[in-house]
């Protein structure tokens, strides 16, 4: 696959005048951000987020659509469909916000009863909700019925808690409590927890960038320093499952002054962090369980990784009052305790300079795309 080279995504940047370094040049400079969004081109409102995204507390929703129609929607060109999103607001009075959703994915799309979905949301519509101005975020949803699988989702929502936790460049994040109604029937066919995580336009947008749509992105694009924590990120969580090159449960922000590309990571349930029973391993690649891990970063980042480590290392007990907390106490205790236990063997193989190097750096990959 051709590698996207520095001047190719100049070429992308200068076909898209509303991101053009000249505009962008023409704006008064902003005030120094505070170190956790020092991401360069980040933007001063990247600390307001969307209403949905300015608490952790979990949101009790009713999201209201033909049930059997969105199950029966398969593949990329699937509709959107009709549906609602209703909660309870300040006043005590139920708020009900109109928007449209289409399945999405591949697995999970085969084999859930309930598809994870992209929502659709008009401001006009969603105008004085927590709704607003969420436009199009993904909804992860219970993949079945079961208590089993709703724990699968509160594991995979917890990664994307820590991703935020180690860099800006990630996607925000909210859980609920969905009761899922059929349109049709008026019937509540389940109740289960479940996650919106923040639509990808606007996560470019906080970064004056946008999402790169063009595949074949090879190292000498990525942001170096990025690159090396998020694929150490993607070690910590035992995640195979992607490949930015391919654009494959991985995004990139194209910035407007042509500097590398900022990766970005979603989609983790195939990770040893989740430890799906269905989650399994591309049989190219050298492990055979998604619990033995595997560093798929390149080489020519390797300078980046100890800067990564110590990221990673100063954050571990946050990282692990993840667990802990209100969102965390949701999760099985034993689910916890082994899933904390699986991290102590990252955050000990890094714990040095030596170790780093023996059992990640060493892994490294040359500069294939990948």
């Amino acid at each position: 696959m051709r590698t996207l080279t520095r001047a190719a995504v100049i070429a992308v940047l200068c076909a898209a005048p509303a991101l053009h370094a000249q505009d962008k040049a023409k704006k008064p400079k902003k005030e120094a951000k505070p170190d956790s969004l020092k991401t360069p081109g980040a933007k001063a409102d990247s600390l307001k987020p969307p209403p949905l995204f300015t608490s952790e507390k979990p949101l009790v929703v009713t999201f209201t659509t033909n049930v059997k129609q969105l199950r029966d929607d398969k593949g990329d060109t699937s509709p959107y469909r009709a549906a609602t999103m209703t909660y309870t607001g300040d006043d005590g009075k139920p708020v009900v916000v109109p928007m449209r959703a289409k399945t999405h994915g591949i697995w999970r799309l085969k084999h859930c009863d309930f598809p994870p979905v992209r929502l659709n949301i008009s401001n006009k519509d969603a105008k004085g909700t927590v709704f607003h101005d969420a436009e199009k975020p993904k909804f992860v949803s219970t993949c079945k019925d079961r208590d089993s699988y709703e724990q699968l989702v509160l594991q995979e929502m917890q990664l994307y808690r820590i991703y935020q936790l180690l860099t800006p460049v990630s996607h925000r994040v909210r859980t609920l409590r969905v009761s899922y109604a059929d349109s049709a029937s008026g019937k509540v066919e389940a109740t289960r927890y479940g996650f919106i995580f923040e639509d990808p336009d606007k996560l470019a947008d906080r970064f004056n960038g946008k999402m790169l749509k063009t595949k074949g992105a090879g190292p000498d694009d990525l942001d170096p320093e990025q690159s090396g924590l998020v694929y150490l990120f993607q070690y910590l969580i035992g995640n195979t499952d992607f490949s930015f090159n391919g654009l494959h449960n991985g995004e990139m922000i194209l910035r407007p002054d042509g500097s590398p590309l900022l990766p970005v990571a979603y989609d983790f349930d195939f990770s040893g962090a989740v430890n799906a029973p269905y989650a399994t391993v591309d049989p190219r690649l050298a492990v055979k369980r998604v619990r033995d891990r595997l560093f798929r970063g390149y080489c020519a980042h390797s300078a980046e990784l100890p800067l990564a480590a110590g990221k990673f290392l100063a954050k571990k007990d946050a990282i692990y009052a993840l667990y802990h907390d209100d969102l965390g106490k949701l999760m099985d205790e034993r689910v916890v305790r082994e899933t904390l236990a699986w991290y102590d063997d990252f955050f000990d193989a890094i714990s040095t300079p030596r170790k780093l190097e023996q059992t990640v750096t060493s892994q490294c990959v040359g500069n294939r795309n990948k």
